[in-house]
């Protein structure tokens, strides 16, 4: 960890190719200024087949690039299907889950583990029950608010537990049981032909007006916007947290690491970052608007 300040990746929440994603885990391993590297599959238990022949390999040089790595699990379980792959992961040794289901809480009761954003942490309660069978790590969901989110933090210190925060990317914002990727092309989640991979960044959604609103990622909607907290990391940091991920998609991740990593470490103020992010970004419309309990989608100068 640089510091008291650590920046991690987040799980690939897309379909990318597996070649992609492993490449991608060999890139940040290698180039990025990140402490802390999630990789599994959360959103899809079809998707994980394709990248197993990778998982050693990338868990490997992520170590060897001297990340933490924790190993995501799923965020909806539903089958037995499911099931059997958070049971599996969860009992992997050496490896360090993120549990985003409760059904995943029985497998790791006692031992070391992060709960993830997909978990809804909301109060204090939530967060001592988690933090007594052995949750370290909270990785808080990205609706919360700063008044929220201070809260937690000062429950997180009496309980000697760590604070993460998402800074950087697509909001999640909900799972469903049924794929609207697979619907929108005429097909079944059963027989999906795993469509979802035409949208290494998720196929948008657009108002009856046609204004880019949402995007889907197969069966998981999430926003439109990207989420952009350069401006409030030091309120952030202030309120208790010390991790700061950063939720990966197809543009440069490693330059935008060592962006965060800059402002992190006090090397560039957050006015000059969030230029650089929207020159590496054309197009890409940020929002902080939950953090500032206002609409989500929405850009608040507030901490600027």
């Amino acid at each position: 960890m640089t510091g008291t300040r650590a920046l991690s990746i987040g799980p690939v929440l897309f379909n990318w190719t597996p070649e992609s994603w492993r490449d991608f885990y060999f890139r940040m391993a290698d180039e990025a200024p990140v402490d802390a590297a999630y990789v599994g599959e959360v959103v899809c238990s079809k998707r994980a087949p394709f990248f197993a022949p990778h998982f050693e390999a990338v868990v490997e040089r992520l170590r060897g690039g001297g990340k933490e790595v924790i190993v995501s699990l799923l965020a909806q379980v539903t089958s037995k299907i499911d099931r059997r792959l958070v049971l599996d992961l969860a009992g992997m040794e050496g490896l360090t889950v993120e549990v985003n289901d409760a059904a995943a809480l029985a497998s790791v009761s006692g031992k070391p583990h992060t709960v993830g954003p997909f978990f809804n942490v909301y109060n204090e309660d939530t967060l001592c029950f988690l933090a007594h069978r052995g949750a370290e790590v909270f990785c808080l969901p990205p609706e919360l608010p700063k008044q929220a989110i201070a809260v937690l933090g000062d429950a997180a210190a009496k309980h000697d537990v760590q604070i993460e925060v998402q800074v950087f990317g697509r909001i999640p914002l909900a799972l469903s049981a049924r794929c609207y990727h697979a619907r929108a092309h005429g097909l079944t989640k059963d027989g999906c032909q795993f469509v979802c991979d035409r949208d290494p960044d998720g196929m948008t959604l657009n108002t009856w007006e046609g204004k880019p609103f949402l995007v889907i990622n197969g069966i998981q909607t999430m926003s439109h916007s990207c989420l952009n907290l350069l401006h409030e990391i030091e309120t952030l940091a202030g309120l208790g947290v010390r991790r700061f991920r950063l939720s990966p998609d197809s543009h440069d991740m490693v330059q935008t690491a060592q962006v965060f990593r800059d402002v992190l470490d006090g090397r560039m103020n957050a006015d000059e970052a969030c230029t650089k992010l929207a020159a590496d970004r054309p197009g890409v419309e940020f929002s902080n608007g939950f953090f500032h309990k206002v609409a989500g989608n929405t850009w608040s100068t507030a901490s600027a």
